[in-house]
């Protein structure tokens, strides 16, 4: 009953939107949706796009470093590359990087799909993959995390160590080495390469954002506020994982129009949050060998959505809890904080959360979508709701 209500709500949210836009949503689509699947129709695409994109990543290391392997100076430095790309880029979920061709699919004109113009979404989807290879290499050295993508982390191998600082600067040019090979000459090369490299400042300013309120040798919790929490996500996470993948695939298909933008990105930012809280929530309650990583938000003094809204709900006695265990490395000092969210019920408060979320997500499609196909961000909704990873 409440699967069939949760149907039923999605499709009432959707109906004016369907109405205003330039393409219908399929019908599979706006009926099953909100249940976490697909159009049948679209399946055999999406999977043949999934193994294309897989495939494709033997060519971009050919690309970036068969040249150069052998030459008398800098060959050496080739050779880490290669290693660089080939532990650090694959393994993961590829879901920014498909979004690329996913987008561009529903966003491009028949005649615009061209084999040669598909081909180059899967490589700007690289690009963007490549692109989180690098914040993840510089990220987990900072927060000095162990395991990433269900191994160990870049700089904890024998051999790197803080070397991998550099590694990540390799892997961020590898982006603009694509962008000028595959796209040099192309109406969209400029707004691309200024996509990337905005995108890029204002991850890294989140970064700056994140790394000064968790600063593990200062644990102050009135740091913790949800406006600054809100600010993290949006700078570090949402830009780079939600508006970048549509955002370079519009460009592609010649939607370049500050208003078309302006209405993804209303969209696509309320998805980041979304995205970002529920990485807070796996990080306490994922499974390591679901998600890939071994959660160390409490020991780090994170500014995670669990403790901003642990903070809205404690008396006096479970806030003196939190001052003196959160930010600690002692496993029974993360026990107690842990005890207390479950005594707060946060996996309950989450739960309701991501209800709402979704919900509130869904009007702002049927809101924002007067001109855009609603099937991208329909296609972002079912990948990360009630994900486990």
């Amino acid at each position: 009953m409440y699967r069939q209500l949760l149907l039923h709500r999605a499709a009432v949210l959707l109906a004016p939107c369907l109405c205003r836009s330039t393409r219908a949503v399929p019908k599979e689509l706006t009926r099953t949706h909100g249940s976490g699947t697909m159009s049948v129709e679209k399946k055999p695409q999406i999977k043949a796009d999934m193994r294309e994109f897989d495939r494709m990543f033997t060519q971009i290391v050919e690309t970036l470093t068969e040249e150069d392997l052998h030459h008398p100076e800098i060959g050496d430095a080739i050779k880490r590359l290669r290693e660089v790309l080939e532990y650090n880029v694959p393994g993961g979920k590829r879901n920014r990087g498909l979004s690329v061709i996913a987008s561009f699919r529903e966003l491009a004109s028949p005649k615009q799909q061209t084999e040669g113009n598909l081909k180059t979404a899967l490589i700007i989807g690289w690009c963007v993959e490549l692109l989180q290879a690098f914040f993840l290499v510089a990220d987990d050295i900072m927060d000095q995390s162990v395991t990433r993508r269900g191994q160990a982390c870049w700089y904890r191998r024998e051999g790197v160590g803080l070397d991998a600082i550099n590694d990540s600067y390799l892997l961020e040019a590898t982006v603009y080495q694509l962008l000028r090979k595959y796209t040099k000459g192309q109406g969209y090369y400029l707004n691309l390469l200024e996509l990337f490299l905005q995108t890029s400042h204002q991850t890294e300013l989140g970064q700056s954002l994140d790394l000064m309120t968790a600063q593990p040798s200062k644990i102050n919790l009135d740091r913790f506020t949800e406006q600054r929490y809100k600010a993290i996500v949006k700078y570090k996470t949402a830009f780079y994982s939600f508006y970048l993948p549509v955002a370079a695939a519009m460009y592609m298909a010649g939607i370049a129009g500050e208003a078309e933008h302006s209405n993804a990105k209303a969209i696509l930012l309320e998805m980041g949050e979304f995205f970002q809280i529920q990485d807070d929530y796996l990080d306490c309650y994922g499974d390591p060998e679901v998600t890939g990583k071994i959660g160390t938000d409490i020991e780090d003094n994170k500014c995670s959505w669990l403790v901003v809204q642990a903070l809205k709900r404690v008396d006096p006695k479970q806030r003196q809890l939190l001052e003196e265990n959160y930010g600690r490395s002692e496993q029974e000092k993360i026990a107690k904080v842990k005890a207390l969210y479950e005594e707060l019920d946060m996996q309950g408060i989450y739960s309701q959360y991501e209800e709402q979320s979704y919900q509130r997500l869904l009007g702002l499609i049927s809101q924002h979508c007067t001109k855009l196909p609603q099937e991208v961000f329909l296609s972002f909704a079912q990948k990360i709701y009630k994900r486990h990873k």
